[in-house]
């Protein structure tokens, strides 16, 4: 084929999957032509050339137009200035197997966005899609022995051990010990089982909205390579044992924009209470007006001059997000 085939794209929480488009090839062959990728992958050569991501992107179309299998991006999307701009970030497929009554799942993440719960979300919602659409009886999966984090993936996704066997891998050049999963449709299917109540310790942060002469507020955009990286969010940090919430603040500010900032300038305003997987986050929010020095991102983090109307455009953590309200209704 030499166009996409249509395929009405899947969307999550936060995701899109959708067709591969042969733009997305250089994005794609810089994500997997990384070694921590590709060794994981059974399929992939290492180096991976950047005319081998062109053909295998034309491949897909076909096998979608076939319906034999569905390679779909994994794609987020974050603010550009004129409007949502689309980020490749892996890839999640289905290959039915020759009954076309079952299926291989099968995925990879770009290393930079392992931890955030790509791989499960785009999973499981391809899966549940197949289930509902294709009518399959099942779906199965392989992952190599040392790797845990992927049999973690596949056990989220619903999916439970079903033996071992060796498989080739031509990234590594000969076959290789695999653990199987495997699940049927009513397993899949099936609403998750209410996990056990689980006391989660309470993280206490402190965080700051800047306003200028303008009442223009500052948002910092997370980094790479930290839980929640590419989200807008209030400065502040985490509160160290015996330290208050205005002298961590004082001491953030000072470490992340490099100003100087007095307890006396800022004033507590409103917190926020919400809880994550792994522990429950306390957030008071204080206001500020005054600081000392001019604001540069120290840490290299991206930084943003925003109206309190136009907040609600910015992809923020759950936690920043009802601030956004009481800052509106405020400034």
């Amino acid at each position: 084929m030499t166009s996409p085939p249509d395929f009405p794209p899947l969307r999550t929480e936060r995701l899109i999957l959708r067709v591969l488009r042969a733009e997305d090839a250089t994005a794609l062959h810089r994500l997997v032509n990384d070694w921590e990728v590709a060794k994981n992958l059974a399929r992939v050569r290492y180096p991976y050339e950047l005319a081998r991501a062109e053909e295998w992107v034309r491949s897909t179309w076909a096998q979608i137009a076939a319906g034999e299998a569905w390679h779909l991006a994994i794609v987020g999307e974050e603010d550009g200035s004129e409007g949502p701009v689309e980020r490749l970030v892996g890839c999640v497929a289905l290959t039915l197997d020759s009954d076309r009554k079952q299926a291989e799942l099968g995925y990879w993440v770009g290393r930079k966005f392992w931890g955030h719960g790509v791989a499960t979300e785009a999973a499981a919602a391809l899966c549940r899609w197949a289930l509902e659409t294709l009518g399959l009886t099942g779906i199965h999966a392989s992952a190599l022995k040392d790797n845990a984090r992927s049999a973690a993936v596949l056990q989220r996704v619903g999916l439970q051990p079903a033996g071992e066997a060796m498989q080739t891998f031509i990234s590594r050049g000969g076959p290789m010990p695999v653990r199987l999963f495997r699940a049927g449709r009513e397993a899949l299917l099936a609403p998750p089982p209410e996990a056990p109540r689980v006391e989660k310790p309470i993280l206490l942060v402190a965080a700051v909205a800047l306003v200028d002469a303008d009442g223009r507020v500052l948002l910092a955009r997370r980094p790479e390579g930290k839980p929640l990286a590419g989200l807008w969010e209030f400065p502040g940090g985490k509160v160290k044992p015996g330290e208050s919430p205005e002298a961590a603040l004082i001491r953030e500010l000072k470490e992340e924009l490099d100003i100087d900032v007095s307890e006396s300038c800022l004033a507590p305003f409103t917190f926020a209470s919400h809880g994550y997987e792994a522990f429950h986050l306390m957030m008071p929010l204080y206001l500020c007006r005054k600081w000392g020095g001019t604001i540069r991102p120290v840490e290299g983090q991206a930084l943003a001059w925003v109206r309190p109307q136009q907040m609600g455009g910015y992809a923020m953590p759950p936690a920043d997000k009802p601030l956004v309200a009481m800052l509106l209704d405020f400034l």
